[in-house]
C-alpha cells in the first residue's frame, strides 16, 4: 500500500504491481530470498484473494448489494511443442514460439465480505463484456467475442444464443426486461441495428434501426453481411433507468440517437461539431453515461474529448480534454447515495482511457485528482458509496484504488481507513500523505464511543459519512459539532455549567481571602491534618534547632532519628502522599469523634459543640447495676422509713452530705408511712428496663395513715454546752442515725 498521487487529493494503491509486465513465475521463485529486502513487496496489502488473471483481465463489475465482484480475463497459452518445433526449424519467430493468444478465458467471481474468491469458470470465448442482471452475482449475461451470448447463474452456464452480427455493447432495459446489444453493420434496409433480446419472452424482438452511415463497400467485405473494414457501428448504449428510461445509442459517426422503449420510435438525434483530419480519423462516440437526474448526459469520444450536455440544449454545457488522444472506455457520474449524501461537497465526474483516470469538477472541468497506473486499462468499477475503485487491465494483478476524500472504506475493508490514518500521521514516511504537522491531526476533535454517540442522538452517522472517523473502540468527532449535537440532546446543560464556573469562582474568592490562622486546605478531618501540620512545624523546628547547636551545618546533624522523629516524620507525609489522599477528600473516610473508640484512644481530645451534642447517651447495662444495689441498699434499712432516690445525674443523698460534715441549711420534711412496702432485689432484664424509667412524682389525693410535721430550724449556731441525746442503737439493721428529721 503506497502513496500513488501527492496531490491536495491523495490516491493510495491497494494493490496492483507498479511495473507494466511482472516476473514470470519460475524466474519468480528463484528471487524469493532476495524478495525479503524487497520494501514494495514486503508492504503489499493482498485486498482480494487471487484478484488477478494469468494474462489479462477484461472486464470488471460490483453488484448493487456491494457483496460480490465478478471479473473476467484470460491466461496466456504457451506452445512447448511449437517451441521445439521452432528450435529446430528455425522458421518462426521468438516471441510467436513464446506466446501464441489467450486459452482459456475464465470469470472470477469474489465474496467481499470473506475477501476470497468464491469460484473460478472458464468459457469458450473471450468475453468482451458483461452485466449483473440481479443485486448479486446469481444471474449475469455476457457478451462473447464469438458473436455469442451467455446467460450464467451460480451452476453454470444456464443458456447461449448467437447473434447476427459481433456486438460492441452490452446494456440492459429493467422495465422492458430487455438486453440491448448494439452490433456492427447494416442491415438490408443500410441501417445499423441494435438487437433486443427479451429475457422475459426469451426471443429477439424487432430491433432498433440507428443511422450509422452505410457500408464501406470500397474495402474488403463491403456490401456483405458484416461489412466492410470501415462500415459503420453502433458503440455503445446508455439508458437512463433513474429517471425517464430514454434509451441513447452513440455511433461511428459522432451522433447520439435518442429511443422512446414506450413507442420504440427515434425522439431526437444530438449531432456534434467534429473536425476530421488523416491522422485522428473521425471521431467516433465511444462512451455514454446518464446522470441520476435524467437531463445531463456525457459523451466520450474516440478522440479523448468529453463533452457534457444538458437535453434541453444541443449545445454542450462543458468540453474536456482527457489529454492523450486514446478513446474514452468508462465515465461514471460519481454521485453518492441518499444514506450517505454528505460525504462529497459534490459529485464528480470520472473519465478513463488506457492510460489514466481522471476526476474532475463537472461545473467547471476542473482537475480534482487522477490515477495512471504503469499499465494499460481496460474497465474502471466504482464501489457505491465508497472511495474505492477497481480495475481490470493488462497484466497479472488487477488493480485497486482508495480516495480518502471520495468516501469512507467499504464496509467489507473498513479496516482501510486506520491504515491510511496512520499513513498520514507519520511525518517521516515519503510514501505517506499529511497536510499537517506531526501531533495536530485530532486536535480539533473528539472522541465518543458508540453508546456516547447513542446519548447525542448521533449513532445514525456510523458507516454513512466521513464526519466520524472510526478509531479503535469508538470514533473521532468535529469539536463543533459535538458542541452542537451536546446543546441539542441536553438544552440545560449551559446552565449547568455557569451555575458550576460560578460556584468555583466563589469558593476561590473564598479561599483567597486573608485569615489570621494558617488552616489546612482540606475537605475532610480538617483537625486531623491541623495536628499533623502542628507535627510538621514542630519537627521542623526540632530540627533547626540541632542544626544550630551542631554548629549550623546541616551535614554535620546525625542522621540516626529516634522512634518520635520517625513516627513525625510518617505523619506528615501522609498529607503529601497520594496514597492517602482520599482520607481528606472523601467523606467515607470521615473519623466519628464522638465515638467510645475514639475517645478511648484520645482521651485528652476535646470534642466540638457538635460532637456534645451528638455525644447525649443513656447509662450502660453496669452503670444501671450500680444504681439498682445502691437504691435497694437504701430501702433496706427500715420499712417505716421513705424511700430516698437518687437521680441518674451523679447528685449524694443527705446522709452522704451530713456524714461528710455539711449541715442542711433547708427546712426540712418529714414523712411517715406505716405501710412501707417491702422490696426484693430483682436483677431480671425486664425489671431492670423498668427501673431505669424516671420516676414522677405523684399529684393525686393521700390515701391510708400518713403524718406530716413541719418545724423550721434556725440558721444561727447551737449552744456549745448543749447535750446531744443518746443515740439508740438496734441490732440487726442499718442506723439511720444520719436522718436529719429523726433528730429534731
Amino acid at each position: 500500500m503506497k502513496l500513488s498521487n501527492h496531490s491536495s487529493v491523495p490516491v493510495y494503491t491497494i494493490s496492483g504491481s507498479s511495473t507494466s509486465r511482472p516476473l514470470p513465475e519460475w524466474l519468480a521463485r528463484k528471487r524469493k530470498r532476495s524478495l525479503k529486502n524487497d520494501a514494495e513487496y514486503a508492504d503489499r496489502i493482498e485486498l482480494l484473494q487471487d484478484f488477478e488473471f494469468e494474462e489479462a483481465s477484461q472486464c470488471v463489475r460490483v453488484s448493487d448489494d456491494g457483496d460480490w465482484v465478478m471479473s473476467t480475463g484470460a491466461r496466456v497459452l504457451y506452445a512447448f511443442q511449437l517451441s521445439h518445433m521452432a528450435a529446430c526449424t528455425r522458421q518462426v519467430k521468438m516471441a510467436d514460439v513464446l506466446r501464441v493468444g489467450t486459452y482459456k478465458p475464465q470469470i472470477h467471481t469474489h465474496y467481499l465480505p470473506h475477501l476470497s474468491l468464491s469460484y473460478a469458470r472458464h468459457t469458450t470465448s473471450l468475453n468482451t463484456t458483461f452485466l449483473l442482471l440481479s443485486s448479486d452475482y446469481s444471474k449475469s449475461i455476457h457478451l462473447q467475442s464469438d458473436r455469442s451470448i451467455e446467460i450464467h447463474t451460480p451452476a453454470g452456464c444456464h443458456y447461449t444464443t448467437r447473434l447476427p452480427r459481433y456486438g460492441r455493447d452490452l446494456q440492459y432495459d429493467r422495465r422492458s426486461a430487455e438486453t440491448l446489444i448494439p452490433a456492427v453493420g447494416i442491415n438490408e434496409n443500410g441501417m445499423g441495428e441494435v438487437f433486443r433480446l427479451n429475457l422475459e419472452h426469451g426471443r429477439y424482438m424487432k430491433a432498433y434501426e440507428v443511422d450509422v452511415g452505410g457500408d464501406d463497400l470500397s474495402s474488403v467485405g463491403g456490401g456483405a453481411l458484416q461489412g466492410g473494414i470501415n462500415t459503420g457501428a453502433v458503440n455503445t448504449a446508455a439508458v437512463a433507468e433513474e429517471s425517464h428510461n430514454l434509451l441513447a445509442f452513440g455511433t461511428s459517426l459522432g451522433t447520439v440517437e435518442f429511443w422512446d422503449p414506450r413507442s420504440r420510435r427515434r425522439a431526437a438525434t444530438l449531432q456534434q461539431s467534429v473536425l476530421e483530419n488523416s491522422f485522428d480519423g473521425r471521431a467516433e462516440i465511444s462512451a455514454l453515461q446518464f446522470d441520476c437526474s435524467g437531463l445531463g448526459l456525457a459523451t466520450g469520444s474516440s478522440t479523448g474529448l468529453i463533452h457534457l450536455y444538458d437535453l434541453r440544449s444541443p449545445k454542450p454545457l462543458l468540453k474536456k480534454d482527457q489529454g492523450y488522444g486514446y478513446p474514452i472506455h468508462t465515465i461514471l457520474y460519481l454521485t453518492s447515495g441518499a444514506s450517505s449524501r454528505r460525504q462529497v461537497a459534490e459529485p464528480k465526474i470520472l473519465s478513463a482511457d488506457k492510460r489514466i483516470i481522471k476526476i474532475w469538477d463537472p461545473q467547471d472541468g476542473s482537475p480534482w485528482t487522477s490515477v495512471e497506473p504503469a499499465i494499460d486499462l481496460n474497465c474502471v468499477a466504482w464501489c457505491k458509496d465508497s472511495g474505492m475503485l477497481l480495475t481490470a487491465n493488462e497484466g497479472r494483478q488487477q488493480h485497486s484504488f482508495f480516495i480518502p476524500q471520495l468516501g469512507p472504506a467499504p464496509k467489507w475493508c473498513s479496516f482501510l481507513d486506520n491504515l491510511v490514518e496512520e499513513m498520514a500521521e507519520d511525518v517521516n514516511d515519503p510514501h505517506s500523505f499529511t497536510s499537517q504537522k506531526a501531533g495536530e491531526v485530532y486536535d480539533n476533535h473528539k472522541f465518543l464511543t458508540t453508546a456516547q454517540l447513542e446519548q447525542l442522538n448521533l449513532s445514525h452517522l456510523i458507516g454513512t459519512t466521513s464526519l466520524l472517523r472510526p478509531y479503535m473502540h469508538g470514533y473521532f468527532v468535529a469539536q463543533r459539532l459535538y458542541e452542537k449535537a451536546k446543546l441539542i440532546a441536553d438544552p440545560f446543560v449551559w446552565e449547568e455549567e455557569r451555575s458550576k464556573r460560578i460556584k468555583e469562582k466563589i469558593d476561590n474568592e473564598r479561599e483567597s481571602r486573608i485569615r489570621g490562622n494558617k488552616k489546612v486546605a482540606v475537605k475532610v478531618n480538617r483537625r486531623l491534618a491541623e495536628k499533623m501540620l502542628e507535627r510538621q512545624e514542630k519537627a521542623g523546628r526540632r530540627k533547626a534547632k540541632r542544626v544550630l547547636e551542631k554548629g549550623g551545618d546541616d551535614d554535620m546533624v546525625d542522621d540516626s532519628i529516634g522512634d518520635n522523629d520517625m513516627q513525625e516524620r510518617e505523619a506528615t507525609g501522609i498529607l503529601g502522599d497520594p496514597r492517602f489522599a482520599k482520607l481528606f477528600q472523601d467523606t467515607d473516610f470521615t473519623i466519628d469523634e464522638t465515638s467510645r473508640e475514639f475517645q478511648m484512644l484520645n482521651p485528652s481530645t476535646k470534642p466540638t459543640v457538635e460532637d456534645q451534642q451528638k455525644l447525649q447517651r443513656r447509662l450502660t447495662a453496669v452503670e444501671e447495676e450500680a444504681l439498682e444495689e445502691t437504691n435497694s441498699s437504701i430501702s433496706g434499712a427500715s420499712d417505716d422509713e421513705p424511700e430516698i432516690t437518687t437521680k441518674a445525674t451523679g447528685r449524694i443523698s443527705s446522709s452522704s452530705y451530713k456524714k461528710s460534715g455539711h449541715r442542711s441549711q433547708q427546712p426540712q420534711v418529714q414523712i411517715s408511712s406505716s405501710r412501707a412496702p417491702h422490696r426484693t432485689k430483682d436483677r431480671s432484664f425486664g425489671d431492670r428496663a423498668d427501673r431505669v424509667k424516671v420516676d414522677r412524682p405523684s399529684t393525686g389525693t393521700v390515701v391510708g395513715e400518713r403524718e406530716i410535721t413541719f418545724a423550721p430550724e434556725r440558721k444561727g449556731k447551737k449552744a456549745a454546752n448543749a447535750e446531744k441525746p443518746p443515740r439508740k442503737k438496734t441490732e440487726g439493721r442499718r442506723s439511720a442515725s444520719g436522718n436529719v428529721f429523726r433528730q429534731m
